[in-house]
């Protein structure tokens, strides 16, 4: 498969930019390095590294901001456009990604608090579930569903309660044995180019909440690509930046997840990419209950969002950590509506993709 890197110039969309969506932002922040013109006037980016969807250096700077849910470090990052095919990204990236926080969703604790959250997310993750399962039903004969999803092992378990055979890919063997002891499926310490699987052995995989963090988001989709059966079927999910959620709150929303995120698709941007590695895309959804809506929560309270609380690792003590937990559920509910009516625009905050892997 030739390696060629899909062109989303064609699919441009309107981004927040400090003011009109779209229009570069007068106050925009300047970029590391920034050459200051002699008439005193708006600095000129200096080169960033290529852009990984269409190789292009012209960018411009969008925000500048900092790790505002996990607290994990204090550096300054850019979000920066493409100045060619418009694909979102963060600048500079991360030495090492590890570094910047712990694995997405740790387990909660044994706790009340930690068993209300629980229970949130097993519910949630039965819409996921459902969209896979219609996936392999549409696949043909069963097969083995391979998962490299950040959601770990209690949504592997929610597969397996549905009677789907699913194999967890894990890239430590921290977070293997963590979803091993969640969800009771088998899990493998790999990176996908390298997973002991057979090419051509896959009925699905799944990728929710992956291809944004991935040093090289082409690879991944060209390794399921060889590991998929003729007919196989890959399901991906990532935040949308094409949302109103990231319209209205900028560099507060939580989708950007600074520093973990390193590229910020929109929808077309995320089909361009998986049609140019040989996947027809099928079917599209812009709604998830386990992700819209908290996406929004944890935008507008990123304190109250378990998840940030463990990483930030605040002393709470069990009343403090229940009423926090309680509030932040709260918030969740009063986040449906809106989150519902963005999805039904085809502009919902995430989007996932089911593609069958071409002949």
């Amino acid at each position: 498969m030739a390696d060629k890197r899909p062109n989303t110039a064609t699919a441009p969309a309107s981004s927040p930019a400090n003011g009109t969506p779209g229009q570069e932002g007068a106050g925009a922040p300047q970029a590391p390095g920034a050459e200051v013109p002699a008439d005193g006037g708006r600095p000129r980016p200096a080169l960033a590294a290529p852009c990984p969807a269409c190789d292009a250096i012209e960018f411009r700077v969008l925000f500048q901001t900092t790790d505002r849910l996990h607290r994990a470090t204090r550096d300054t990052f850019e979000i920066v456009e493409c100045g060619k095919c418009r694909l979102i990204r963060l600048e500079p990236r991360p030495a090492r990604l590890a570094a910047t926080g712990p694995a997405p969703h740790p387990a909660p604790p044994a706790t009340l608090a930690g068993r209300l959250e629980q229970a949130y997310r097993r519910l949630a993750l039965c819409d996921p579930a459902y969209f896979v399962r219609r996936a392999i039903e549409d696949a043909g004969p069963p097969g083995p569903v391979l998962d490299v999803s950040t959601a770990g092992g209690l949504f592997r378990r929610c597969l397996r309660e549905r009677g789907t055979p699913v194999i967890g890919l894990d890239a430590s063997l921290e977070a293997a044995l963590a979803s091993v002891k969640a969800g009771g499926a088998p899990a493998i310490c790999a990176s996908l180019a390298s997973a002991p699987v057979a090419p051509e052995s896959c009925a699905a995989i799944t990728m929710l909440h992956v291809l944004e963090r991935a040093e090289d988001p082409l690879a991944h989709v060209a390794a399921a690509h060889r590991l998929l059966r003729p007919n196989g079927r890959l399901i991906v999910q990532t935040p949308n930046a094409a949302c109103w959620q990231f319209l209205l709150l900028g560099e507060n929303w939580a989708g950007l997840n600074v520093p973990r995120h390193l590229v910020d698709f929109r929808g077309r941007e995320l089909e361009a990419l998986l049609e140019a590695c040989g996947f027809e895309v099928l079917r599209r959804k812009n709604f998830s209950l386990l992700d819209n809506p908290a996406g929004l929560a944890t935008s507008l309270a990123p304190g109250l969002d378990p998840d940030n609380r463990r990483a930030r690792g605040a002393a709470e003590s069990p009343l403090e950590e229940l009423a926090k937990t309680l509030l932040y559920l709260a918030l969740v509910i009063a986040a449906v509506p809106f989150a519902t009516l963005e999805a039904a625009c085809r502009v919902g905050s995430t989007v996932v993709l089911e593609a069958r892997k071409r002949a």
